[in-house]
């Protein structure tokens, strides 16, 4: 299965001057972990995480003045639509994130997550097995 098949088509966007706030409500109102940031002036094309925006509050930043773009991670790992999901996951883990930003001829086609690609490996509607209790 290739990542085209898991990934999804709809993807937030964002600029670098959105707050974290302004961020974190788009997200959690499309139950989304990951929103891609554009911004021409820092180099293009950036991820935030919702890691990110718990890191900075974490920190005690103040979510209402801290703009995306002091947060954003710039060095992204890009997937193609041809990878396969093996490929997806490997680089998931060897760079220890959980989302991949997807480009099609250097624009974004969508974004895949470990959540994608294990919905596609897991068989559909079986039940989780029971627990035994020793």
């Amino acid at each position: 299965m290739l990542v085209r098949d898991a990934m999804s088509t709809v993807v937030l966007t964002v600029g670098p001057a959105h707050t974290l706030r302004q961020a974190a409500a788009l997200m959690s109102a499309r139950r989304i972990g990951a929103a891609v940031v554009l911004d021409p002036d820092a180099g293009g094309i950036g991820i935030l995480t919702e890691r990110d925006i718990l890191n900075s509050v974490g920190l005690g930043q103040n979510p209402d003045t801290e703009r995306t773009h002091a947060h954003t991670t710039t060095d992204v790992v890009f997937a193609a639509p041809t990878w396969t999901l093996e490929q997806a996951a490997r680089a998931m883990a060897h760079g220890g994130f959980r989302h991949l930003v997807v480009l099609d001829r250097g624009e974004v086609a969508g974004i895949v997550s470990v959540r994608d690609i294990i919905r596609c490996w897991a068989p559909a509607r079986e039940p989780a097995p029971a627990l035994s209790r020793s």
